[in-house]
């Protein structure tokens, strides 16, 4: 469970790009959030969201620092991600987007498993996770086309655990994007196949991002 300090500084970070990057799982949906309350940015000298305007290489950094803060990566592996997508055939945003989209910690929180990415690397690396059978410790971790994920017999033993976070989040209303398929019953997901841009529904301007790694 993530601590006040950890709520706070995920709130903040949507305070300051100006928008809501559903770092928080539920709490992003409630009157709670910051941005619904229209909170200025962090600071003394706060703007209202969407008040301060940019240049066109500020937009490009604040694009660049949105899609790290909700995948939750570091500039180091964000700059890994973004040569690997130029490699590949295709728009190299786009192919950006879906590799972020492959790793294991957003595949648990879209599958419903996690009520946000940083729950679901805690359950990563404490060796809840499995796929295909065998337990993964890494969050970035990249899925693949019938790839099956699943809780280590440790977590499903673990009733409170099971009952308050998984079976909550996973009987909730949220529609699990296409590429992917819940089992609710079995707490399994499976990969269908790749995930594409009209997949992903996020406040991030990709082609932004690739044009300033491309200066």
């Amino acid at each position: 469970m993530a601590s006040n300090l950890d709520i706070s500084k995920n709130c903040r970070s949507c305070r300051k790009v100006g928008e809501k990057l559903f770092l928080k799982g539920a709490k992003c949906r409630t009157a709670k959030c910051p941005i619904e309350q229209g909170l200025p940015t962090p600071g003394q000298h706060g703007k209202k969201a969407g008040s301060k305007k940019l240049s066109e290489y500020g937009k490009q950094l604040q694009e660049k620092q949105k899609a790290k803060l909700m995948y939750g990566v570091l500039e180091s592996q964000f700059r890994r991600f973004f040569e690997k997508a130029s490699k590949f055939k295709g728009s190299t945003g786009e192919n950006l987007v879906s590799l972020l989209e492959r790793r294991l910690d957003n595949v648990l929180f879209r599958l419903k498993m996690a009520f946000s990415r940083d729950q679901a690397r805690q359950l990563i690396v404490h060796g809840h996770i499995n796929v295909n059978g065998k337990r993964v410790r890494t969050p970035s971790y990249l899925v693949k086309p019938g790839d099956a994920i699943t809780l280590s017999q440790r977590a499903l033993n673990k009733t409170v655990f099971i009952e308050t976070i998984v079976d909550k989040r996973i009987n909730i209303g949220i529609k699990v994007p296409d590429w992917l398929e819940l089992d609710k019953k079995e707490r399994k997901g499976v990969v269908l196949r790749l995930p594409v841009r009209s997949d992903v529904t996020i406040p991030v301007e990709e082609r932004l991002i690739v044009e300033l790694y491309s200066k």
